[in-house]
């Protein structure tokens, strides 16, 4: 792969240019074909890298997919700002915790099906089935969300999807960020205190930078500030922070998260993040299309049967751990019996993570853990809209005159699925 010459390979103002012009133009084109088949434009996305990518066309060369790694860190960071906005203290207290350990079950409970299943089934190495097991354990809401939207679903089992899935990613990338260190300190050769301390000393360090930021964030967008200056300086402690965590070579996910966190629940200022949804789109985009071009069509073919596994095996993770949650918890038994399906979507959050995990790892498994998160992923947002209508239905959530009244008369668009949430 390494000697395929595409037409932006050189690095020149010019190119660079038309290069994020091709990605945006490649992504939007690709979502008006996806559409028709009622898909999210995650897939269109993922779909358009792949056609413009290495391993379709070749109108990009590899070296340059892996120089845009900085757009995946900037997205990333926008992604976990934007998931520390469902961490709402009022809200987790409304509940009484129990949407905290109903989602600490189903999480966890996929990561470790996920981590021993392809540990087992694939002999492969544990420290890759532990990362692929954190990763395993995130949730895509939008599709979720998307269907509760267009049939307009009511009631307990609702509120608890919703806030279920607004939990789970920060789970998500705590468990990412617990088995990024564990590998950082395989790596040096020996596993101690020492090795063990540094990096959870270091992640430390940048979640109490981001609880000082937070504050300082309140205090420079004073609601009395326009729109452009507020996003402005947003911008810069998103971006300050996550440069900080560059230097000490820890992940931003975790950190911008907390940020997004302690921000809502200091300032209750939810307009701040619908800002960051305006300007944030063009980001994820090209996120999306730059994960899809660095898929290896040739390693599908070897590992493909590797994300069917993952895909189907991550779904029984889920499912048990939502049933036993529930089952612990004594909630409804239409949340006990119907809330895994409604869990099973994964792409935007996941893709992110195994970006990061790719820097972590040596460069044939980082091409295996993408092959297998992105091959799934493609699964996961095919199937998802469907699983998530089925629970829907079969919990009472939506009703028989709504299902009606949306076949005779469907919605047009899907464009506002909330795609920043996944």
């Amino acid at each position: 792969m390494e000697h395929i010459k595409g037409l932006f390979n050189f690095h020149d103002s010019a190119t660079t240019i038309l290069l994020f012009a091709l990605i945006l133009g490649a992504g939007f084109l690709m979502t008006r074909i996806t559409k028709l088949a009622r898909l999210p434009h995650v897939t269109g996305y993922l779909l358009a890298g792949i056609l413009i990518g290495p391993s379709g066309l070749k109108l990009v060369d590899i070296a340059v997919v892996q120089s845009l790694d900085v757009v995946t860190d900037i997205a990333l960071a926008i992604i976990a700002f934007s998931v520390g906005r469902f961490f709402r203290l009022p809200m987790l207290r409304s509940n009484g915790g129990k949407a905290i350990v109903l989602t600490l079950f189903e999480s966890l409970t996929a990561a470790v099906v996920v981590t021993f299943g392809m540990r087992f089934l694939f002999g492969l190495s544990w420290e890759f089935c532990i990362m692929l097991g954190a990763i395993g354990s995130a949730t895509a809401p939008a599709s979720t969300m998307m269907t509760i939207r267009q049939y307009h679903a009511t009631g307990p089992f609702v509120e608890t999807v919703l806030q279920v899935t607004a939990l789970d990613d920060a789970v998500a990338l705590i468990a990412f960020s617990v088995s990024a260190a564990i590998i950082q300190a395989i790596d040096t050769g020996a596993v101690n205190f020492l090795t063990l301390f540094i990096p959870i000393f270091k992640n430390f360090l940048t979640l109490i930078a981001a609880f000082g930021i937070a504050f300082l964030l309140k205090f420079l967008i004073a609601k009395r500030h326009s729109d452009d200056h507020r996003l402005v300086v947003l911008m810069i402690a998103i971006f300050g922070l996550t440069g900080f965590c560059s230097i000490l070579s820890v992940s931003p996910l975790l950190s911008c998260m907390v940020l997004g966190a302690t921000y809502v629940n200091i300032s209750d200022d939810e307009q701040l993040f619908r800002l960051l949804n305006f300007f944030a789109p063009p980001i994820l985009l090209t996120f999306f299309v730059v994960s899809g071009m660095k898929l290896d069509l040739q390693m599908l073919r070897v590992a493909g049967i590797m994300g069917v596994v993952y895909f189907f095996i991550r779904i029984v993770g889920k499912y048990l751990g939502a049933f036993a949650g529930a089952s612990v918890l004594k909630m409804d038994k239409s949340i006990r019996n119907y809330l895994g399906l409604a869990l099973c979507p994964q792409a935007g959050v996941s893709i992110g993570l195994a970006a990061l995990g790719n820097r972590l790892l040596p460069p044939d498994l980082a091409n295996l853990l993408t092959t297998i998160i992105l091959s799934s992923a493609v699964l996961y947002e095919l199937v998802g809209p469907a699983s998530a209508k089925l629970s829907l239905v079969l919990s009472g959530a939506i009703t028989k005159e709504n299902l009606l009244k949306y076949r005779k008369a469907p919605q047009k668009s899907q464009d506002k699925s909330e795609e920043a949430s996944n």
